[in-house]
This record gives C-alpha cells, sequence and structure tokens, in this order.
C-alpha cells in the first residue's frame, strides 16, 4: 500500500510533467497559430477591398501582390511611416496594436493608426481597420473607402464571442453587403459616418439613408457595437482623410 508521501510524490511529478510538455506544445505552436493569424488578417484587408479568389494557401501572396503602399498615420493625419518595398506583413502598420493605439486615443494620447493602400486594375481602395466591443466581447473589421474618401466600397466584420444567429451575424455577407455604395460624408463634406440603424436604415429620413445599414435583428447591443466602432475609429482617421479628399 502505498504511503501519502509518496502518493504526493507522485502527483507532484505528473504535474510538473505534464506542465513542462504543455509549456514546450505551447512554444512549438506559436509560430504557427502567429501566422495563421497574420494569414487571417490580411484575407480580411483584402475582401473588403473586393479582392476575389482568396485562399488560404495564397493570401500572403496576394497581400504582397495587391497592397502597395502601407502607411502610420497618427492623430493629427501626419504620415509617420510610408512602406512599399519589401515584404507587407514586416511593415510597422500591419504589426501596429489597433487596441492599444485606439486605447491611447480614449485617453487623450498621441495615437497611430494603419492604413492599406489596395491597387486593382489602377483603382486605389483605401482600407481603414477598425475595432470596438460588442455584447460579448471585442469585435472588429476593415472598411474600405474609394479614391474619393467618401463612397464606401466595402467592409468586413468578425467577432470574438457574439451569440450566434444574433450579433455574430455581423460577420455575414447580409449584413456586410449592406454597406457598399455607403458614404461617410454628406453632400456638404460633414461627416457622418455610418448609422446602423434599428428598425432599418428606411426609417432615417430620405437624406440621410446614403449613411444608414440596417441592425442586426435581435442583436441590438452588437449592432450598437458595430455602430459605434465605426464612429470611433474613423474620428481617428478623421485628419488624415480630410487632409486627402
Amino acid at each position: 500500500m502505498y504511503t501519502n508521501g509518496y502518493i504526493f510524490r507522485y502527483a507532484a511529478i505528473m504535474v510538473i510533467i505534464a506542465a513542462a510538455v504543455l509549456s514546450t506544445a505551447a512554444m512549438f505552436l506559436k509560430p504557427f497559430q502567429e501566422k495563421n493569424m497574420a494569414i487571417e488578417k490580411m484575407g480580411g484587408i483584402l475582401i473588403s477591398a473586393n479582392i476575389e479568389g482568396i485562399e488560404t494557401e495564397n493570401t500572403i501572396e496576394m497581400f504582397n501582390q495587391y497592397v502597395v503602399e502601407e502607411l502610420v498615420v497618427d492623430q493629427d493625419g501626419k504620415i509617420v511611416e510610408s512602406f512599399t518595398e519589401g515584404k507587407k506583413e514586416t511593415a510597422k502598420a500591419f504589426g501596429l496594436n489597433l487596441k492599444t493605439q485606439l486605447y491611447k486615443k480614449s485617453q487623450g494620447e498621441n495615437f497611430e493608426l494603419p492604413i492599406y493602400i489596395i491597387e486593382k486594375d489602377g483603382e486605389k481602395t483605401y482600407v481603414f481597420p477598425l475595432r470596438g466591443v460588442g455584447l460579448w466581447g471585442p469585435v472588429w473589421g476593415n472598411m474600405a473607402l474609394g479614391s474619393d474618401f467618401n463612397t464606401i466600397k466595402g467592409v468586413t466584420f468578425d467577432h470574438k464571442g457574439e451569440t450566434p444567429g444574433l450579433g455574430a451575424e455581423i460577420s455575414t455577407s447580409a449584413f456586410e453587403e449592406q454597406f457598399k455604395g455607403k458614404k461617410i460624408f454628406d453632400e456638404n463634406g460633414n461627416f457622418k459616418s455610418i448609422k446602423v440603424v434599428k428598425g432599418g436604415a428606411q426609417t432615417l429620413p430620405a437624406n440621410q439613408q446614403i449613411h444608414g445599414v440596417d441592425a442586426i435583428s435581435g442583436g441590438t447591443i452588437t449592432s450598437v457595437g458595430v455602430n459605434d466602432m465605426i464612429d470611433n475609429v474613423l474620428q481617428g482617421y478623421l485628419p488624415y482623410i480630410q487632409k486627402e479628399k
């Protein structure tokens, strides 16, 4: 019969071995996880700009093909870095932590934001990454504007834990397709952002419907989160956009 001391030592050794195995596995898998996350990020950027034919195997190649310039801009709209040569995934813009920078913005501190310039068939599209908060956790995405810095060419959204069939619908094409052709400025050049409207964009005044999309039925809090995310992040990009318009 085993003594208590023996059982304790055996359990302690097994815990140490298990911890060592798990730690080694985590270290081994980390580069693969980081690569997969980078590929997913690249794919979202490209899809928002309506680049087709993106597969896991070719995402990095297509990202380097279509992204002609990556910018980092500060709170005043000044270009801090422009990256055009070399592997685009190594640029400062790609590695910038948007969550950290938006926190700095919320605290009134200096911040920097990334912009991806995509060129296809001689036409440039400007992709602005987004990040906010939904019902159960973070939501994020990308908004692509045409060269007029007003017309939305496309968007992508994703989330960490929104409710399936409700808030999680933000990542469906049915929701994302609504944004195409919408405007973030009115005819007088005033910033309007995009309103995610409970009850539908048709409830807005006729001249405001170009700035609105339908909220998700049953996903009110997530819809509000997307609405606030778009407004908050685009506010950070406004100094740059207004300089380029």
